[in-house]
């Protein structure tokens, strides 16, 4: 009887030994001694390098029309020439490479809170060339979220009805673009109703701008002037009037 226990006990342990795989030391962590500097990132795959130099080449000639071909033949402005294409390189970019990132909420205001202090520690610039701007950044992001479920004709067709309006607007329909400018004006006499064209004809003669009209603001009889707002069309001058020098008067 105690014979067949043990005769029973080591067939068990025979078979526990045989049956049963055990793994070996290698095999649980396989990736113990691999040396892996960046993680699960491929160093290549030429598939999306290609794919992304064909979005970024696209996105960019259509920048390169609403910028070169359209803006800047008008407003002569190489400042923002230099921002709308470095804005929609950096910004196409960025929502192109986190597109398939999980973005937390405080990362995403954080974005915001940087272009929010970009806006505010800057001088502030005409509205006209604001609008550009918010054009550049929607196209780059609209560019840079293109998914499978949008084809590229309509990329190309939503890229090129932007492109059209704007040149519509710009040069079709001619709507000139009238700025504005503030000035301290010592004469203050000549801001009577009844006088006017002498106070346009002053500025005018003053400044050698083909003004159109003239707003009085802020008057200071202590010091015998007067902040004047003078209107004006950028086309019919002969040198290029910046707006932004202005921003710092209240009228």
């Amino acid at each position: 009887m105690q014979f067949d226990f043990l005769n029973t006990l080591g067939d068990f342990f025979t078979w526990v030994q045989t049956d049963i795989p055990v793994p070996a030391m290698d095999e649980v962590n396989p990736n113990k001694d691999k040396f892996d500097p960046l993680g699960n990132i491929k160093l290549f795959k030429a598939e999306d390098l290609i794919g992304l130099i064909i979005l970024v080449g696209l996105h960019m000639s259509f920048i390169f029309l609403l910028v070169r071909v359209i803006y800047y033949p008008i407003a002569k402005r190489k400042d923002f020439l230099f921002t709308y294409f470095m804005f929609s390189i950096s910004i196409f970019m960025m929502c192109y490479l986190l597109e398939s990132v999980k973005v937390e909420m405080g990362f995403a205001l954080g974005l915001f809170a940087v272009f929010g202090i970009i806006r505010y520690r800057t001088d502030a610039i005409p509205i006209k060339e604001m609008t550009y701007l918010f054009i550049v950044i929607g196209m780059s992001v609209m560019n840079a979220l293109i998914n499978k479920k949008i084809t590229l004709a309509e990329l190309i067709f939503a890229n090129l009805s932007i492109i059209a309006l704007t040149y519509g607007l710009e040069k079709v329909w001619l709507l000139r673009h009238e700025s504005q400018k503030l000035i301290v004006y010592e004469k203050i006499d000549l801001i009577q109703i009844g006088r006017r064209e002498e106070l346009v004809a002053d500025l005018t003669q003053r400044t050698g701008l083909k003004i159109n009209r003239v707003e009085i603001g802020k008057i200071d009889f202590l010091r015998d002037t007067a902040v004047l707002k003078i209107y004006f069309f950028e086309d019919e001058q002969d040198g290029q009037v910046d707006e932004s020098f202005s921003a710092g008067f209240n009228s």
